[in-house]
C-alpha cells in the first residue's frame, strides 16, 4: 500500500543475535577445552621425561628416534671404534651424542671429530660414517708419562706435559711422580736423565721442582737429594758412584747437596757425639 511503511520482524532480530552469540560462545568453549588437553598432555610429557617414563629399558618409548630412523636405514647399527688403551667406548659416544641403535640423523662426522680432538686424553681423531647406518672411529690416546701433583691434586700428563683429566692416577703409580710448577714441561728431560742411572731411578719415590729451575729428589729411604740447575747428569753420575763403591745412600745420611759443582755435602741423619764414637770404635778394635 501507498505510504505504508514495513519494519523487520524484532523477533528474527533477536534469534540471529542469539545464533552468533552462541556460536561465538561454542567456539570460545572449543578454544579452552582444546588449550587444556594440550597443556594436560604437555605436562604429562613433561612429568614422564623428568621421572624417566620414556628412557628405561623397557618403556615403548625408549629411543624413539633411533626406532623410527632404522625404519629408513638412519639408525647406528654398525659402529667401530679403535686405537683405545685406557678409555671405555662408552666415553667416545656420550661426548658425541651417539649410542648404538641411535639416530644418526644430522649427524656431521667433522664436528664429531672436532669435539673428540677437545678431549685432552685424545692427540688426535678420525671419525667416518658410511652411509646409511656405520661408523667408523679411530683415536689416538696420549701416552701417560707421568703423575704431577700440584697445590694437593694429582694428574696423569704425558710427555710432554699436557694433563688427561679421564685417567685415574691411582690406577697408574708405576708412573714417576713430580711435583711443583712447571714440573709437568719439565718431567721429560728429568726421566730422560734418570733412565742412564737406573739403579739410582728405583730408589727415588718423587721428585719436586724448585724454583722452576731444579730437582730435589726424595728417596724411598728417607734421602733428599738436592739436583743443580745445570751439569745434572754429572751430578747423578756422582751419586751413583759413590752408592756403588761406598753405598752411600744406606749409611744414616739426611741429605746430599750437589747443588755446586766444586764439592757435595752431606747431612746425617743424626748429630753423632765425637766421643761416643771414639768410643764405640775403640771397643769394635778391642
Amino acid at each position: 500500500m501507498d505510504g505504508e511503511r514495513r519494519f523487520a520482524r524484532p523477533v528474527k532480530r533477536a534469534r540471529k543475535g542469539r545464533i552468533e552469540s552462541a556460536l561465538t560462545s561454542l567456539t570460545t568453549r572449543i578454544a579452552v577445552r582444546g588449550f587444556a588437553v594440550l597443556f594436560l598432555g604437555a605436562s604429562l610429557i613433561v612429568g614422564g621425561v623428568d621421572g624417566g617414563a620414556f628412557t628405561y629399558p623397557e618403556s615403548p618409548f625408549n629411543n624413539f628416534n633411533g626406532r623410527v630412523a632404522s625404519i629408513f636405514g638412519m639408525a647406528a647399527q654398525d659402529i667401530r671404534i679403535s686405537g683405545l688403551m685406557h678409555h671405555d667406548p662408552e666415553d667416545v659416544l656420550a661426548h658425541i651424542g651417539v649410542k648404538p641403535g641411535g639416530s644418526l640423523v644430522g649427524f656431521n662426522a667433522d664436528d664429531a671429530r672436532i669435539l673428540l680432538e677437545s678431549l685432552d686424553w685424545v692427540a688426535d681423531a678420525e671419525v667416518r660414517r658410511n652411509f646409511p647406518n656405520s661408523l667408523q672411529i679411530t683415536l689416538n690416546e696420549r701416552e701417560p708419562f707421568a703423575i704431577w701433583q700440584k697445590d694437593g691434586n694429582y694428574s696423569v700428563i704425558d710427555r710432554a706435559g699436557v694433563e688427561m683429566s679421564g685417567l685415574n692416577p691411582l690406577s697408574l703409580r708405576q708412573l714417576p711422580l713430580v711435583s711443583g710448577k712447571g714440573a709437568n714441561v719439565a718431567a721429560a728431560d728429568y726421566v730422560n736423565q734418570m733412565e742412564a742411572i737406573p739403579a739410582l731411578m728405583l730408589k727415588v719415590q718423587a721428585a719436586a721442582r724448585v724454583g722452576e729451575r731444579r730437582w730435589t729428589l726424595y728417596l724411598d729411604n728417607g734421602v733428599k737429594i738436592d739436583l743443580p740447575e745445570e751439569n745434572v747428569d754429572t751430578a747423578l753420575k756422582r751419586v751413583a758412584e759413590l752408592d756403588a763403591t761406598q753405598n752411600i745412600l744406606s749409611k744414616g745420611i739426611r741429605e746430599i747437596d750437589l747443588r755446586t759443582n766444586d764439592r757435595i755435602v752431606i747431612a746425617l741423619a743424626e748429630a753423632v757425639d765425637p766421643k761416643k764414637a771414639g768410643d764405640q770404635t775403640s771397643q769394635l778394635q778391642h
